[in-house]
């Protein structure tokens, strides 16, 4: 629905949100930015140990419903009985965000025909969120209602940053395109699909790289740091609220403008 005012543009109470991969890095801002919303949070992810603890903390601050689903995004089983879990616990899905991915490394030429790590990065990155839309959207269509589906992708999907990590940025490449196709698949049902493309951003493993190659990458970016976790969750909440209705199959860059210089 388009927005009559600003007064109550982002607000998401109400409204009942899974996001994959939501208890760390980029994922863990995303869920805390559409929990400080007013979201109910499902986080799918195979750790529960940090999931319920990001869970407990959400508790201590909102007062939304919060539950973790041990889920196995390539498996398309293991995202059946989760989904179908989550809409029996919290009735309806508005909103999607899949954000859980790995990152496989190596140059192609240095396979030895071994092309299993290229398969696996594809099962997860592009194949995973294809469950997901495939489940939720189907659902969201049904419920006659609309919603929003968020795909967390990469810059490295859009530029050559680093070639021994062609497959990763195949896969996101290949999400990107996804995203738009579904968009205009859906639209009519009221559901807007979009892509962040998040560059350099801190997490878990971020934080702990040496700081004189933190200082050396930050040079390559144009605003002089990484992005924050936060930072990409509050683009999320845009375009999981009533504010983003017109806007569908974007892909919108957060990078600080590293892929203006590459």
């Amino acid at each position: 629905m388009f927005i009559k005012s600003m007064e109550n543009a982002f607000c998401l109470k109400g409204k009942n949100a899974i996001v994959t991969g939501g208890n760390k890095g980029i994922g863990l801002g995303i869920t805390q930015a559409l929990a400080h919303q007013g979201a109910n949070i499902a986080i799918f992810a195979r750790d529960e140990v940090s999931a319920k603890k990001v869970i407990a903390d959400l508790e201590k601050k909102y007062d939304g419903k919060y539950a973790f689903y041990k889920t196995d995004i390539s498996d398309m089983q293991s995202c059946k009985d989760s989904v179908a879990k989550c809409i029996a616990d919290y009735e309806s899905i508005d909103i999607l965000v899949n954000n859980a991915g790995i990152a496989t490394g190596g140059n192609l030429l240095d396979l030895e025909e071994d092309l299993s790590s290229w398969f696996r990065c594809f099962d997860v990155d592009m194949f995973g969120a294809v469950r997901l839309c495939y489940l939720v959207c189907k659902h969201m269509r049904d419920m006659g209602k609309g919603g929003r589906v968020i795909n967390i992708t990469s810059n490295a999907g859009e530029i050559c940053n680093k070639p021994s990590l062609a497959s990763y940025a195949a896969a996101k490449a290949a999400l990107n395109h996804f995203t738009r196709c579904l968009a205009a698949e859906i639209a009519e049902y009221g559901i807007r699909v979009n892509a962040i493309a998040p560059g350099f951003t801190f997490s878990n493993f971020s934080k702990n790289i040496p700081e004189e190659y933190y200082k050396a990458m930050c040079e390559t970016i144009p605003i002089g740091r990484f992005a924050e976790a936060i930072e990409i969750g509050a683009l999320a909440t845009y375009l999981a609220s009533d504010a983003s209705d017109a806007m569908t199959g974007a892909v919108l860059t957060i990078d600080g403008g590293y892929a203006l210089q590459h």
